[in-house]
C-alpha cells in the first residue's frame, strides 16, 4: 500500500498546553536540552505556533541562544532555511 498509514490533518488547533509540552522534551546524547527543545519546536510547529512558544520557553528560563554539538544556534541554522523568516522574526520580539 502506498502513502501514509494516517490522514492528513490541515487546520490543527495548537493551544497553550500542547506548545507548552514541548518544554518537557527530553534530549539525548551530548546534545543541549534547550537546543533540542527549539529544534524539536521549530520542526513541528508552524511559525505562529512557533512564536507564542518562544515566549514560554523565555518565560521558563531556557537559553534561546543555546548550541548544538557543532556550537550553532538554532537561529543560525534557521537562517539558512528558504522558509525561515518569519520564525527569525519571532526571535527577534522575544
Amino acid at each position: 500500500m502506498a502513502g501514509p498509514s494516517q490522514p492528513q490533518v490541515l487546520d490543527e488547533v495548537w493551544d497553550d498546553e500542547r506548545i507548552r509540552s514541548f518544554l518537557d522534551i527530553e534530549s539525548y546524547g551530548i546534545e543541549s536540552q534547550d537546543f533540542h527543545i527549539l529544534l524539536k519546536a521549530y520542526r513541528g510547529m508552524r511559525a505562529s505556533d512557533f512564536a507564542r512558544f518562544l515566549v514560554f520557553f523565555k518565560e521558563a528560563g531556557r537559553d534561546l541562544d543555546a548550541r548544538d554539538p557543532a556550537g550553532r544556534t538554532l537561529w543560525q541554522i534557521v537562517e539558512t532555511h528558504r522558509h525561515g523568516k518569519p520564525f527569525l522574526a519571532a526571535r527577534k520580539q522575544v
